[in-house]
């Protein structure tokens, strides 16, 4: 068995794939890449869109996050990342879906990129951005939390893709000051985070510098 996967550490996204492998009890090699190398020639080949993770298993490449974690759930044994029951299955997809439309390119590509990737590229966070994001990013969190309500996980009471993919982000948004407020009063968001944050898998994932941002 031979699973290779291409990516930024602290990428949300390379993350869910990590995240998948780790549940699945997955040996896999993580190929680390800089800012900048998704672009390059090399990785082009692997993704034309220059974009991370790109997976790669026993000479099959392809990329894709949620294709990725759905084909490590199919191909390799370990506990079901994917709900059996049709109603469970469509909020997993639901909550997938949400979690690519519109908490990231609304929440974690504003706020998140804002207030923790920009200084660490020696800038600071445009406060007007994050003030317009606010309200999409309160709209994310409060749907959120109401597809959840009192269940342990995401789609119910099992693990699933869901929770792998939107986990990276929330705990990405939980670092900032407007993501801290934000969960502080999604009460059942903050506590689904810390239980996933408990799990096996996201500690060993977890690249990201702890420091909060201003």
């Amino acid at each position: 068995m031979s699973v290779t996967v291409y990516g930024i550490p602290g990428s949300p996204y390379v993350r869910a794939v990590l995240l998948g492998c780790e549940e699945k009890g997955v040996p896999y090699d993580f190929q680390h890449m800089q800012m900048g190398e998704t672009k390059s020639p090399e990785h082009v080949a692997r993704h034309p869109f220059g974009r991370i993770p790109a997976f790669e298993h026993n000479g099959f490449a392809f990329y894709e996050t949620q294709a990725i974690l759905r084909y490590i759930d199919v191909v390799f044994p370990g506990p079901a990342l994917q709900p059996e029951e049709p109603r469970a299955a469509a909020r997993m997809n639901q909550l997938a879906g949400i979690c690519d439309w519109y908490f990231f390119p609304q929440v974690s590509a504003t706020i998140g990129f804002q207030r923790l990737i920009k200084p660490l590229m020696g800038g600071s966070a445009d406060e007007a951005v994050c003030a317009e994001a606010l309200p999409n990013a309160t709209r994310c969190v409060t749907e959120i939390a109401r597809l959840l309500g009192d269940a342990p996980y995401l789609a119910g009471a099992q693990l699933s893709i869901a929770d792998l993919m939107l986990a990276p982000h929330i705990a990405f948004f939980a670092m900032t000051a407007e993501g801290e407020r934000l969960l502080a009063g999604a009460t059942n968001v903050g506590a689904w985070i810390a239980r996933m944050e408990a799990r096996d898998s996201m500690r060993k994932t977890d690249f990201f510098p702890k420091a909060k941002a201003a």
